[in-house]
């Protein structure tokens, strides 16, 4: 199974120690350099740029042979990166939240997941307590809906 990543979804996952659920999920996840740069940025967090300085062995990063230039320029690199990436891997899955990205994946017939979806698949299959976890990441800087909850 050959499934993507964006910057976001893993820094969240990192926020709230649940990082580990990816390979728990599906093995390995692959990420495109556009989103290593951003976690090696300084003004990801400490926690985030340490993480990603000494990546897990199920982290594959790999350079995007063909960018898509048909993707909106609003989308940020690792998104239109991550986008990319999938389409030239044929990915069976795009981890991403954002709605802009959302909808320029599905409108290239990418199936997508989010962070609650992932929290959500950790959830049924016993790996966490949703309602905690959730908790959890109400205590950062991600937005959802209560309804969507």
């Amino acid at each position: 199974m050959i499934v993507l990543c964006d910057t976001s979804r893993i820094c969240y996952l990192i926020l709230i120690g649940q990082i580990d659920l990816l390979p728990q999920l599906f093995q390995s996840v692959t990420i495109p350099v556009a989103v290593r740069n951003e976690l090696l940025n300084e003004e990801a967090g400490s926690s985030i740029h340490e993480w990603m300085e000494n990546p897990p062995t199920w982290l594959n990063i790999q350079t995007v042979p063909q960018p898509l230039l048909s993707l909106p320029n609003y989308l940020g690199a690792g998104e239109r990166e991550a986008i990319s990436l999938a389409v030239s891997l044929q990915a069976d899955l795009v981890i991403i939240d954002d709605l802009d990205a959302r909808t320029a994946a599905q409108q290239l017939n990418l199936p997508i997941i989010g962070t609650l979806g992932i929290l959500y698949r950790a959830g049924i299959t016993g790996l966490i307590d949703f309602p905690s976890v959730i908790a959890q990441l109400q205590q950062t800087s991600f937005h959802v809906s209560q309804t969507l909850v």
